[in-house]
């Protein structure tokens, strides 16, 4: 699992069929590299959430016939340090 930052949706014109009725938002690490994940619970740009990757990105989309390996899992509404999810 991983901490990132939501950048947008990723918004694209034709899909293949296991990718057809998924969100997909752009994200972003503290190094600012981008990923793309699927998104089964709403991000909003902004947001920093962690990523479930690999197979299990597949299961976390709660249909196996999604073809990811890096799904949202959830959205961070604070961690440890007293970090909270505001725009950074």
């Amino acid at each position: 699992m991983d901490i990132l930052q939501v950048v947008g949706p990723l918004v694209c014109t034709s899909r293949i069929p296991g990718l057809d009725r998924v969100g997909l938002r752009v994200l972003k690490d503290r190094m600012g590299q981008l990923q793309v994940a699927t998104d089964p619970v709403g991000c909003r740009p902004g947001s920093w959430v962690f990523t479930v990757s690999g197979s299990a990105a597949r299961w976390a989309m709660g249909d196996y016939a999604v073809l990811t390996d890096l799904t949202i899992g959830g959205i961070i509404d604070q961690w440890g340090d007293g970090q909270t999810n505001a725009k950074v």
